[in-house]
């Protein structure tokens, strides 16, 4: 049985320490509090009795939990990100805790009239008679992905304070700069020495993905020309009015908030304006390769129509992969979801096996050669003041980690 209060207790204390990631930043991790919780979780690890625990100079941890069996096992991981997004404060964050949800809204702030309601997020439905675990409404949760982070360590601890259940050689690993996508780009797969990993990454309890979009930043530049407005007339180019138009030639339906499943979009996230000059950031995502490249291409001819038809003002692009879609090395490797589709199924869950409609830190660590299948972690509303996740997901999750492990022990036993 694992102990409820205690891992309680050990995601409220992860949450409350500020782990805001900074995509301006140059160095590993991109902030320096990231350091905080990270020397912290290293300490954790060799306290439950993990061995080989290691935090290098850029805050990247690994431990192993040895095999408890004489016959050969392949080994296994699990990984979670430890920053959060700086799409929304993680500063003071201070979690409230609701017993046995009875379905009706939840006041996060009555000063601020703040209400998380199941009339607008209707997921919270699922979760009548649970504990719920919300934010105050000044701050985001951190439940991406401290609640993975909980869910690993304590299914460790509890591995370790239960050798009866037998299992092969597994290997956590913890990362810092997931959310503003650089979280695999310097972990050590060969250090790590996993066959397969699990990012315990994803939403909803039962969420089981192994397909992400193929993703792409644009930056689009648009050049204008500034002079005094009181003598413009003929001379001045406001950059702003044409980045406009920019905006409107692209699909109007083919965006994050009219799109779902597998259906791509153009999602244009960040506006900096001035006469001279305004600068148009969007993300490019789709789980079709071909659809991805032409997404692509689509911003590329648009940049180069609108020179042709504008003398008078200049147009700029800058397009960057950043990840790709994992299926393609998962496929070679799918017992790896056979085994957690599985694992959920024993302990009485239903696996929702679904694309992710965005991407972690197992779709770079597949291209990298550690195919990295994503489960739930059990939270909802991530980035934002109406995050959440049910203390019972938390803990199904850390039985679906034994349970792995113990079922890839039985395969090769």
């Amino acid at each position: 049985m694992l102990d409820r209060k205690k891992i309680l207790d050990r995601f409220l204390t992860y949450v409350k320490i500020d782990t805001e990631s900074d995509p301006n930043s140059q160095t590993t991790p991109s902030t320096e509090k990231q350091w905080t919780l990270a020397k912290r979780l290293a300490k954790e690890l060799e306290t439950i009795g993990l061995k080989d625990v290691s935090i290098d100079e850029n805050a990247y941890m690994m431990g192993t939990l040895p095999s408890n069996v004489d016959h050969n096992v392949p080994a296994i991981g699990f990984i979670s990100h430890f920053d959060t997004s700086p799409d929304f404060t993680a500063k003071n964050v201070s979690p409230q805790i609701v017993e046995n949800y009875d379905g009706k809204d939840i006041i996060l702030n009555k000063e601020k009239n703040i209400i998380l309601s199941p009339n607008y997020f209707e997921d919270l439905l699922q979760y009548k008679g649970q504990t719920l675990i919300t934010t105050d409404g000044t701050t985001l949760l951190g439940a991406d992905d401290k609640a993975g982070v909980c869910e690993i360590v304590s299914a460790m601890e509890y591995l370790v304070q239960h050798p009866e259940i037998k299992h092969g050689p597994i290997k956590v690993g913890f990362t810092p700069d997931e959310e503003i996508g650089r979280g695999a780009h310097k972990f050590d797969v060969k250090k790590f020495g996993a066959e397969w990993a699990y990012t315990m990454d994803g939403s909803q309890i039962g969420e089981l993905e192994y397909e992400n979009f193929n993703a792409a930043s644009a930056e689009i530049t648009v050049h204008g020309k500034i002079v005094h407005p009181g003598y413009a007339k003929g001379k001045m180019v406001n950059s702003m009015y044409y980045a406009q138009k920019f905006i409107e030639r692209l699909p109007e339906k083919e965006t994050p908030e009219h799109t779902e499943g597998y259906e791509g979009f153009y999602h244009l996230h960040h506006i900096e304006g001035k006469v001279e000059k305004t600068v148009l950031k969007y993300i490019i995502r789709d789980h079709d390769f071909d659809l991805f490249e032409a997404r692509k291409t689509t911003v590329k001819q648009l940049v180069e129509a609108f020179n042709r038809k504008y003398d008078h003002v200049t147009f700029e692009a800058e397009i960057k992969d950043q990840y790709f879609n994992m299926k393609e090395k998962v496929i070679p490797v799918m017992h790896c979801v056979d085994i957690a589709e599985e694992a959920m199924k024993s302990l009485g869950i239903v696996p929702l096996i679904k694309p992710i409609r965005g991407g972690t830190d197992g779709s770079q660590l597949s291209y990298m050669g550690l195919p990295c299948p994503n489960i739930f972690a059990g939270g909802h509303n991530f980035h934002g003041r109406y995050e959440y996740v049910p203390l019972e997901s938390i803990l199904s999750a850390t039985k679906v980690i034994c349970k792995i492990a113990e079922l890839t022990q039985n395969k090769y036993a």
